[in-house]
This record gives C-alpha cells, sequence and structure tokens, in this order.
C-alpha cells in the first residue's frame, strides 16, 4: 500500500504592493446610479431659436421636479409650494428652480378634476 501524502494547505497568497490599488474608505466613494428605465442621450437639433432649447430644458428640469415630488407623497399642484419645490430640487441635486419652473411644475402634476381613471 502506498503512503498517502499529508494534506498541508499553501498559505494565502497575498497581491505584492505594486500590483495593489489604494484602498478608499466606503463613505468617500463615489457610486454611479443609473436608472434602467432612462432613455439614450440624443443631442438636440441644431438651428432652433435660443428660446426653444431655453424653454426645451425648463421642461425636462420641470419633469425631473415633478416626478421627484409624486415620488416624495405630492401629488396635487396645491400642495406642490415653491419652497416644497425648491426643497425637492436641493434633494435630488438639481439647480434652484425659478419662479416660471415652479408653475410648470405645478402644471404637470395632475389636477383632482382631471380625468384619470
Amino acid at each position: 500500500m502506498a503512503t498517502a501524502r499529508p494534506l498541508t494547505k499553501r498559505p494565502p497568497t497575498h497581491r505584492s504592493a505594486s500590483k495593489s490599488t489604494p484602498k478608499t474608505p466606503r463613505s468617500t466613494r463615489s457610486v454611479s446610479v443609473q436608472c434602467p428605465l432612462s432613455a439614450p442621450k440624443v443631442p438636440l437639433p441644431a438651428g432652433q431659436p435660443r428660446e426653444w432649447y431655453e424653454t426645451h430644458n425648463r421642461q425636462l428640469k420641470a419633469m425631473r421636479l415633478a416626478i421627484a415630488l409624486l415620488d416624495s407623497g405630492v401629488y396635487t399642484p396645491a400642495r406642490a409650494t415653491d419652497q416644497r419645490i425648491s426643497g425637492t430640487a436641493a434633494r435630488i441635486g438639481v439647480r434652484p428652480p425659478s419662479r416660471a419652473t415652479c408653475r410648470l411644475v405645478r402644471s404637470f402634476l395632475p389636477t383632482l378634476g382631471g380625468c384619470a381613471r
């Protein structure tokens, strides 16, 4: 009968100092969050007047704010005050909205007398 070799574990190997990457604490790591439902970014059409671009960007910002308000429980335009909209903008990392943008946000929110089913 053959003799069995003793089972020995190899010591764990560690990366050499030249290959290791510096570790950062969890609190300073930046995390990229992607929304799975977001559409790919497409460049805006060229040749439009400046007002068109300003209106377009205002509408995009107002839509983002309206969605954030709906997610936070604000379902009617009456509850969406300028202060609440500004607070929501700060919370989601958007520049403070103007009064015109706040009006546009309220117009995006559903009204109670609408035809919602």
